[in-house]
C-alpha cells in the first residue's frame, strides 16, 4: 500500500523514467581525442594547452593545470589520485561539467578601479529595508543584510521621527508598514557591508527629520562607522574619488540640509493644506518634501550667528538653536555625494556646468521620458555626476523596470527592489555578476569620451554588428536533485528545453530555443545558435530552462543571466538559479561560447 501513493497520485498514473548519467557530447569527445593526441589518457600538459587555446586561460600554468588533475582524481577518484596524474575522457568531462571547477566567468576583480565613481554601474537598492511589498510588508534590518551579502554597493534608507519625535526610524513613509529602527540597521550594515566586496557602500537617505534629529543621526553615523565613514575634505568635489581610493569606506548621499533649506516652504504648506498630504519618494515613489515654512523658519534661526552671542544660562532658547545649528553643520558634513535638487527645466538642468559634481535622482517614468526627449544629454550628464533611478510609485507588489536602458544611457544607480523578482531582476544580478561580483562594473569607453565637435554617444543611433557570439547547448543535469522533494509535477517524465537570448540594446534582443528532450532528467540537445551583437558590452545572455507541460502553462526549471563582455570563451558548466536568484544545489548546463568579429564568418 505505501507503494501505491506518489506525491498523492497513484502509481498507477506515474510513468517511469531513468535517471542515468549521459555519457560525455561528441564535441568533448573530440577534443579529448584532439588534445590527448589519441591517447586514453590526458596529462596535466595536455589539460594545459587545452585551456590556453579553447578555453581562453592566457595566464594559466601547468602548475595550475597540474592542481586541476589533482581536484578532479580526488573528487572522483580516491585511489586513483596515488597512482596517476592524467585524467580519462570521463574524468575529463566532469572537469568540464563541474561549476565550482570550470564556471563562465572569472572570480578575480579585472577592471580598473581608479577611474570616479561616476564611470561605473553601481549594484544599486530600493527601499533596503523592506522585506516584501512597498505597502504593508515589514521593515528589518534583514534585506539589508542579504542585499549586503549578494554584492549590493548602494543601500537606501528613509529616514522619519517616531511618534515621540526623539529616535529615528527607518519605514515607508505614510503606508502601513512596520518601522524599524535606524541604529539596528546602521549595525547590520556595519557588520556586513564588506563581506562580499571590499569597495564601498553608499548609503543614500530619504530624509524626512528635523535639525535635532539630523544631530543624532550625524551621531549614530559617526559612533557606529567610526573611521569607516567617508568624510570629504571639500564640499564642492571636482571629481568623485574611485572605487579603489573607498575600498571599506561608507559613504553618505542626501540632500544637504542648506539646500533643502532655500526650498519652498509658504508653498509647501499651501500644498498640505490643499492636497491633505506631501508628495514624496516615500509616498509610493516621489520625492521627498521640501521643508514647511516653520521648519524653514526654524534653520534659518539655526544659521543665525547672531545667537551665538545670546547663548548663556539664562537663554536656553537660544543655546538650543545653536545646538541644532551645529548638529545640522555636523550631518551635512557627513554627506559626500551631494544629491541634488532639480530647480528648472530637466534638459537645462543636465547641462548645467557647476564647479562641482553631483547626483540627482528621477522616477522611472521622468527618465524614460528625458532618454526619450534628450538622450544625449543624459549621457553627458553622467560622464562625470551620477544619475540615480527609481521604480515608479505603482509598482505597489516591488517589481521593477527594465534596467537596460537605465545603463545604455550612463546611469550608474539603476535602483531596484532586491527583494522582488522576475525576469527585470534576472538582468540586474546578471549585470553585477561580472567584475567578480563587486558590486562596481567599468562602464564601456563609449559611454564616458565625447567624439570630435564635442559629440557623445546617442543610444539612438544604429551602429553595424561588431561581434558575433556562438552558443552551443549540449547538456543539463541536476534537477532530479533539486527537484524531486520540491515539486510533485516532477515525477512526472521531464521534458526540457533551453531558452537562450541576448537582452540589451533593441538591435541586439533575441531569444531562441532548443528542441524539446522527451523523458530524460539528462537532457542531451546538442544545439546551436548565433547572436550578432552592434553593442556587446553591454550585452547580456539570458539562459532560461523550462519543463514542457501541454496542455498547461511550462514548468519553470532553472535560470540564469551573464554579462556577454565577461563570458570565457570555450565548453563551461552554467549554474542555474531559481526565481528569486538564489542558485539551485545541482541543476546545470553544459555549454560553448565563441566569439568572431563582424567581417568573420562563425
Amino acid at each position: 500500500m505505501g507503494s501505491y501513493l506518489l506525491c498523492g497520485l497513484p502509481a498507477c498514473f506515474t510513468r517511469k523514467h531513468k535517471v542515468a548519467e549521459a555519457g560525455p557530447p561528441a564535441d568533448v569527445k573530440e577534443m579529448f581525442k584532439k588534445y590527448a593526441e589519441g591517447g586514453t589518457h590526458m596529462t596535466a600538459e595536455q589539460l594545459w594547452q587545452f585551456l590556453v587555446e579553447v578555453q581562453g586561460h592566457g595566464g594559466v600554468s601547468i602548475e595550475d593545470a597540474e592542481q586541476i588533475v589533482d581536484q578532479v582524481l580526488q573528487r572522483w577518484h580516491h585511489i586513483a589520485r596515488f597512482t596517476r596524474r592524467s585524467l580519462t575522457v570521463e574524468d575529463f568531462h566532469h572537469y568540464l561539467f563541474s561549476t565550482d571547477l570550470n564556471p563562465p566567468l572569472g572570480n578575480q576583480v579585472y577592471q580598473d578601479m581608479t577611474a570616479p565613481l561616476s564611470h561605473y554601474f553601481i549594484y544599486t537598492g530600493h527601499n533596503s529595508y523592506l522585506i516584501g511589498n512597498q505597502f504593508s510588508s515589514d521593515c528589518s534590518d534583514g534585506p539589508i543584510t542579504k542585499a549586503l551579502k549578494r554584492g549590493v554597493r548602494v543601500i537606501e534608507l528613509d529616514l522619519w521621527p517616531n511618534s515621540a519625535k526623539d529616535d529615528v526610524l527607518v519605514l515607508h513613509g505614510r503606508t502601513l508598514t512596520t518601522p524599524v529602527e535606524l541604529i539596528k540597521c546602521l549595525r547590520a550594515i556595519k557588520e556586513h557591508a564588506f563581506s562580499a566586496s571590499p569597495y564601498p557602500v553608499i548609503l543614500t537617505f530619504e530624509d524626512h527629520l528635523n535639525p535635532h534629529l539630523q544631530a543624532k543621526v550625524a551621531q549614530m553615523i559617526t559612533q557606529t562607522f567610526g573611521a569607516m565613514l567617508y568624510s570629504p575634505e571639500s564640499e564642492c568635489l571636482k571629481e568623485f574619488p574611485s572605487p579603489e581610493e573607498l575600498k571599506y569606506r561608507i559613504i553618505i548621499s542626501t540632500k544637504p540640509p542648506k539646500e533643502r533649506r532655500e526650498k519652498k516652504g509658504i508653498n509647501n504648506r499651501k500644498d498640505i493644506s490643499a492636497k491633505g498630504k506631501i508628495s514624496t519618494e516615500d509616498v509610493l515613489g516621489k520625492e521627498p518634501p521640501d521643508l514647511t515654512a516653520n521648519q524653514a523658519d526654524d534653520e534659518r534661526s539655526d544659521y543665525d550667528t547672531s545667537e551665538h552671542n545670546q547663548c548663556d544660562e539664562d537663554n536656553t532658547e537660544a543655546c538650543d538653536r545653536v545646538t541644532r545649528a551645529s548638529g545640522t553643520l555636523a550631518y551635512k558634513r557627513l554627506i559626500a555625494i551631494h544629491n541634488g535638487k532639480l530647480k528648472g527645466c530637466l534638459k537645462e538642468e543636465l547641462n548645467l556646468q557647476l564647479e562641482k559634481v553631483r547626483r540627482i535622482s528621477l522616477s522611472e517614468q521622468k527618465f524614460e521620458k528625458a532618454a526619450v526627449s534628450y538622450g544625449t544629454d543624459v549621457v553627458r550628464f553622467t560622464q562625470k555626476n551620477i544619475l540615480r533611478i527609481y521604480p515608479k510609485q505603482t509598482r505597489v507588489n516591488s517589481s521593477n523596470y527594465k534596467p537596460m536602458i537605465g545603463w545604455i544611457h550612463g546611469a550608474q544607480m539603476v535602483a531596484f527592489n532586491m527583494q522582488g523578482y522576475g525576469k527585470s531582476l534576472w538582468l540586474m544580478h546578471g549585470m553585477f555578476r561580472a567584475n567578480a561580483s563587486c558590486g562596481y562594473v567599468k562602464k564601456p569607453n563609449f559611454l564616458l569620451k565625447e567624439g570630435p565637435d564635442d559629440q557623445v554617444f546617442d543610444p539612438k543611433e544604429k551602429l553595424p554588428v561588431k561581434k558575433t557570439l556562438k552558443v552551443k547547448v549540449y547538456m543539463g543535469d541536476g534537477w532530479y536533485l533539486d527537484f524531486k522533494q520540491m515539486d510533485c509535477k516532477f515525477w512526472s517524465p521531464p521534458q526540457f528545453y533551453t531558452r537562450v537570448g541576448i537582452a540589451g540594446v533593441p538591435a541586439d534582443k533575441k531569444m531562441k530555443s532548443t528542441k524539446k528532450k522527451v523523458d530524460n532528467w539528462t537532457p542531451v540537445w546538442d544545439d546551436e545558435f548565433t547572436f550578432p551583437l552592434t553593442i556587446p558590452e553591454m550585452a547580456l545572455l539570458r539562459v532560461e530552462v523550462r519543463k514542457y507541460s501541454m496542455p498547461e502553462k511550462d514548468e519553470f526549471a532553472g535560470q540564469t543571466c551573464l554579462p556577454v563582455f565577461q563570458l570565457r570563451p570555450g565548453i563551461h558548466a552554467v549554474p542555474l538559479f531559481d526565481r528569486k536568484g538564489e542558485e539551485l544545489g545541482s541543476a546545470r548546463l553544459l555549454m560553448r561560447f565563441e566569439f568572431y568579429e563582424a567581417d568573420v564568418l562563425p
